[in-house]
């Protein structure tokens, strides 16, 4: 059984990691996410880490929820604006309209997130193969439900990462192939969400909230692991 894991990675697009069985079987990187997708063949379950469910107004209950869960790394986890300030032209408008619906501000950090969120959510209501997912979550579940220790960008970090994707049988070789040239802090990234994608495929992934919120296109606004 074949699935695929997907980060963005800036500039670069998108990578993306498959498993077969569960075991590592390959990397991918193209610039559009379409692409990735349509090179990665008939995958079983996709996993991608980008906000994908939106709701009308107030905070998305996924991502309160993954914030509790994550105590220390609880700040990996965005507060995404509801569905109207993305369609918003530039970030004041899109601040102001999330002020208006949430009572509080939006981020140029999280803004900076709306070319791949649009072209994520697109694919998403075009395939119901592909979920949501937050790796620092799925790292969580892979250590017993602790937290990472140390943050993804530090060497200690990356090591404990891809030493617990070891440990559930996605072992990264020292040669990828493609995603060789990307950062390595995305393909762990890319690497945990493949995990849960296999999770998913097998019925065996875990979600928050445990009741979710309909997205206005009448998907549910989660996040799997």
């Amino acid at each position: 059984m074949d699935v695929l894991g997907i980060d963005a990675c800036g500039k670069q697009g998108w990578v993306g990691i498959l498993l077969t069985d569960g075991a590592y079987a390959g990397s991918l990187v193209a610039v559009s996410l379409d692409e990735l997708i349509e090179r990665a063949g008939t995958v079983r379950a996709i996993a991608v880490d980008m906000p994908l469910g939106l709701v009308e107004q107030g905070r998305r209950a996924a991502d309160l929820a993954a914030r509790a869960l994550l105590g220390t790394r609880r700040s990996s986890v965005f507060l995404i604006a509801p569905r109207p300030a993305w369609q918003e032209p530039d970030y004041l408008a899109a601040a102001s309209r999330c002020q208006e619906l949430t009572g509080s501000g939006l981020s140029r950090q999280a803004w900076a997130l709306a070319p791949k969120l649009l072209e994520a959510r697109a694919c998403w209501l075009a395939d119901e193969r592909i979920h949501e997912v937050h790796p620092e979550l799925s790292f969580r579940a892979m250590a017993g439900r602790v937290p990472p220790a140390y943050p993804k960008k530090t060497w200690r970090g990356q090591n404990l990462r891809r030493a617990l994707l070891a440990e559930a049988g996605v072992v990264l070789p020292d040669e990828l192939g493609e995603a060789d040239r990307i950062a390595v802090d995305d393909v762990l990234d890319a690497a945990a969400a493949a995990w849960s994608a296999y999770r998913i495929a097998l019925g065996t992934a875990e979600r928050v909230p445990t009741a979710p919120e309909p997205d206005a296109e009448g998907r549910l606004v989660e996040i799997r692991y």
